[in-house]
């Protein structure tokens, strides 16, 4: 393998890192100049969503050991001399503990906040025993929902109705579930960047992932579940286009299944298949689109069968949105702090990625998520809580990061530099916010 210049490498990083830092800083000039405006924002720690407060404990200690640990592996080289298999464990393991560390600042709590009556568990208990009745009246119920339920579909609050049936009650219990099955999400990206952009590209993005500032509200949100998901679905839609045949069709089927199935958890993850989509007309591939298509159509019909009709929900979500929320946060504002959040949630990998999206063969992924945003913000629907609610957008959006140079060129290193500042930025994160969630 050509050996690449480290002495450029770290210039090319550094000047990667000044880039996420001016935008970053513009960013924040303009959430300060709304604030001092006085603009509806409706929260009190713009560019997120919560409250600001200052808290430190021994679990602060947490994060900078797992981040440490993670820095020291790949620096050493890790990465790149243990199996894949190891390397992509490795990654999941850490991102997970990652995440649970950065939630530990704020104790047990920064693991349950997403599950206190308020949320989603405020409406588990109108299930009850018959969970196809409240699947009929979810939108005609929608105004007695909690604030969460009301701007997604049914299926956050049917999975934990199902999990406690199960046993599962205990609230930190669920905050760690929630938390491994977002970290799941790990394994799928780094399987769909290494079959698209190649193994020399996958390694050096483990760290990339595992030490993500996006962590901070995996802890926190049923999104992390919706991630992991959607990843699923992109990685099935690339072994799709590596097949021929009915193995194809299966594999574009099922795809659109988990898309189909996403839906049910969010409303705005049906951009995310714009991403297959995208993949299919690069590779050439643009009947997958049918069958994917097919696929996704049987969970939504399903779920109309059994009494939930998705279109009529997202209109009832809307509705709510217009009334509760669009009047008291000003799109303009929000669509300009809502991307300084995206910077900081993405971290410095994000600046590389989009400088050299051309370079990389995942390209589709990063412009199916960059659409998915762009929509978002340029509809007006971007006021707030971008920084979970863009989380199954947020791995997709930094896989360039790893891309050379230019087109065909020499692999690059991973980004540490760029990894360890948006760790850093993830602890400040932790210390200074407190999410509603």
């Amino acid at each position: 393998m050509t050996t690449v210049d480290p002495l450029s490498t770290r210039d090319r990083e550094r000047r990667d890192l000044f880039g996420w830092f001016v935008l970053v800083t513009f960013g924040l000039l303009a959430t300060w100049l709304a604030v001092r405006a006085g603009a509806r924002l409706g929260t009190a720690s713009a560019p997120f969503l919560g409250r600001y407060r200052l808290e430190l404990s021994p679990m602060s200690l947490l994060a900078p050991v797992v981040a440490t640990a993670v820095l020291g592996a790949a620096w050493r080289g890790w990465i790149h001399r243990l199996p894949w298999w190891a390397v992509s464990l490795g990654a999941t393991v850490a991102f997970f503990a990652w995440a649970v560390s950065l939630a530990l600042v704020d104790g047990s709590d920064g693991l349950t906040r997403s599950l206190t009556p308020d949320s989603y568990l405020g409406d588990v208990q109108e299930v009850g025993d018959d969970p196809l009745g409240y699947l009929r009246s979810f939108t005609d119920r929608s105004a007695e929902h909690t604030a969460a339920t009301r701007g997604h579909p049914p299926a956050p609050v049917l999975v934990l109705w199902a999990v406690q049936r199960l046993g599962v009650t205990d609230h930190l219990a669920l905050g760690l579930l929630v938390t491994a099955v977002g970290a799941l999400s790990v394994p799928m990206v780094l399987a769909a960047v290494r079959d698209m952009s190649g193994e020399a590209a996958a390694r050096p993005y483990a760290p990339v992932l595992a030490l993500a500032p996006y962590a901070v509200w995996t802890a926190v949100s049923m999104d992390a579940v919706v991630a992991t998901i959607g990843a699923a679905m992109t990685l099935a839609g690339v072994r799709a286009t590596r097949r021929h045949g009915w193995r194809a069709a299966a594999w574009a089927v099922l795809a659109g299944l988990l898309l189909g199935t996403a839906a049910l958890f969010s409303y705005a993850v049906a951009w995310l298949g714009l991403s297959v989509v995208f993949l299919n007309f690069a590779r050439r591939r643009a009947a997958l689109n049918m069958f994917a298509g097919l696929g996704v159509l049987l969970p939504v019909l399903g779920a109309a069968r059994l009494g939930f009709t998705w279109t009529d929900g997202l209109g009832t979500a809307y509705a709510d949105f217009a009334q509760r929320i669009e009047p008291h946060r000003s799109a303009l504002w929000w669509g300009l702090i809502s991307v300084c959040a995206l910077l900081l949630a993405a971290g410095p990998p994000i600046y590389a990625s989009l400088r050299k999206v051309r370079n990389t063969p995942g390209w589709p992924f990063l412009v199916g998520a960059s659409g998915a945003v762009l929509f978002s913000v340029g509809a007006g629907l971007a006021r707030g809580g971008a920084e979970h609610a863009w989380l199954p957008y947020f791995p997709w959006l930094t896989i360039a990061a790893v891309a050379p140079e230019r087109p065909g060129g020499d692999p690059v290193p991973a980004p540490l530099t760029l990894v360890a500042v948006g760790a850093l930025s993830a602890m400040i994160i932790e210390a200074v916010l407190s999410t509603p969630w």
